[in-house]
């Protein structure tokens, strides 16, 4: 039995980032989410047995494929909490580990998560949370808890994992906790993410960033 697998849900490109219109075109941010996959999985690649993304989309599936990951086509009436259960009965009997992440933290790679997937080995229970009150990252066995994503769901993971007599580990990461939803966001992408497949994906839509001093910190400009 194999120690990690990662497993990535992933919404429909054609309903990719609807938060980032009207300042990224539909097709835009479809080239931004694949941007952003691109950098999640290469940087998982490394040091994770096997990269599973669960979808209903077959452009999503099949643009998985061309990355050479493992696929799971979502079932029908699913959301994202029953398509997470799917992929971890799927992932039970495979593995001892599951990391779940979402398709839009392409700034991973520019933390420790290889001595992140090291710790889980001993530790039961692993969450990083997202700015917002959200979760960005778990790591536990297959099935530990009932997932809960959705609105402020940072709290009710870890109250689920004490429920459980599991001991959760908070792991506190600004490149983890950044995803993608606002403009501003892709203005911190274009501050920190040198390197990655988003920001150059961003540089070649002529996106820049400048410093403010006023209620926002910073104003992105296309």
């Amino acid at each position: 039995m194999d120690n990690v697998y990662a497993i990535i849900p992933v919404n429909q490109f054609a309903h990719a980032k609807t938060r980032l219109s009207p300042f990224l075109s539909p097709k835009e941010r479809e080239h931004l989410l694949k941007a952003m996959l691109k950098d999640i999985t290469n940087a998982l690649k490394p040091v994770v047995d096997k990269i599973v993304i669960i979808s209903k989309d077959e452009d999503v599936l099949s643009f998985a494929r061309e990355l050479e990951l493992e696929t799971i086509v979502e079932n029908d009436n699913s959301n994202l909490n029953k398509a997470l259960k799917q992929a971890m009965k799927w992932c039970r009997t495979k593995t001892r580990k599951v990391i779940i992440l979402p398709s839009d933290i392409p700034l991973i790679g520019k933390t420790n998560i290889e001595l992140l997937i090291k710790q889980s080995k001993k530790l039961d229970f692993i969450i990083v949370p997202s700015k917002g009150g959200g979760t960005n990252t778990i790591i536990m066995k297959p099935l530990a808890i009932d997932m809960k994503f959705e609105g402020f769901s940072f709290e009710k993971h870890v109250n689920e994992a004490y429920k459980k007599n599991l001991n959760p580990m908070v792991h506190d990461s600004f490149f983890m906790a950044l995803d993608v939803n606002t403009p501003e966001d892709l203005g911190e992408i274009m501050l920190h993410g040198n390197g990655t497949e988003t920001k150059t994906y961003l540089e070649s839509l002529g996106i820049t960033v400048e410093s403010m001093h006023g209620h926002e910190r910073l104003k992105v400009i296309r």
